[in-house]
């Protein structure tokens, strides 16, 4: 049996935080996985700005409940489903995935867990476990799944490298350069073929 392991933001759906940035226009919320590889000291970051800045957890989802899932991703996602298990292994939050996994279909999702204070105001931050798109893998390999993953940041790049098979999709050119053992692609056409060429079992596109 196989198992199709997937990044969501950047690779499914557009990057919330860029969406965020964009609309309160404050240009450090930009950054993510790829340009900070080490995930606690980007979130700490992120957590500092929404504060000097007053900003809630409401004022987030009212911007993610406008994005919609990347060009080709549904149509995907479908594609996927039809031939192995799927899940979605993000270092996003629950409270912020809700609108966008309803227009994918609800595959299943591990990810993690904001606090918020009495006021809305987002004041931590729970991972599910350290290290959890690795992890994740390793327990699905434990039961026996072979898994094809694919990702775009430093934070996929040890989930693709405990995987059978990993895929860059949709990555900049530092991390493609510094991870070339990765086969990387730019379109969802050319990630159906990685995953037939990646699987044990003749696939039809």
């Amino acid at each position: 049996m196989e198992i199709a392991c997937l990044d969501l933001e950047g690779v499914l759906v557009p990057e919330i935080w860029i969406a965020f940035a964009e609309k309160t226009g404050i240009e450090s919320l930009r950054a993510t996985t790829r340009d900070i590889p080490d995930y606690d000291v980007l979130m700490k970051q992120r957590l500092r700005i929404l504060d000097e800045h007053g900003l809630t957890l409401n004022d987030i989802q009212e911007v993610i409940a406008t994005l919609k899932p990347l060009e080709g991703a549904v149509e995907f996602v479908n594609w996927l489903r039809e031939r192995f298990q799927v899940v979605i292994l993000s270092d996003t939050f629950y409270e912020f995935s809700q609108p966008l996994m309803r227009q994918l279909g609800f595959p299943t999702l591990l990810c993690h867990k904001l606090v918020t204070d009495d006021k809305g105001r987002v004041v931590d931050y729970q991972l599910r476990q350290k290290d959890p798109k690795r992890q994740s893998v390793l327990a699905l390999k434990t039961l026996y799944y072979r898994v094809i993953a694919a990702g775009d940041s430093y934070n996929d790049t040890t989930m693709l490298a405990e995987a059978n098979a990993g895929i860059l999709f949709h990555a900049p050119d530092n991390v493609i350069e510094q991870f070339p053992q990765f086969p990387a692609v730019h379109t969802f056409d050319d990630l159906k073929k990685e995953f037939i060429k990646a699987s044990n079992r003749p696939l039809t596109l």
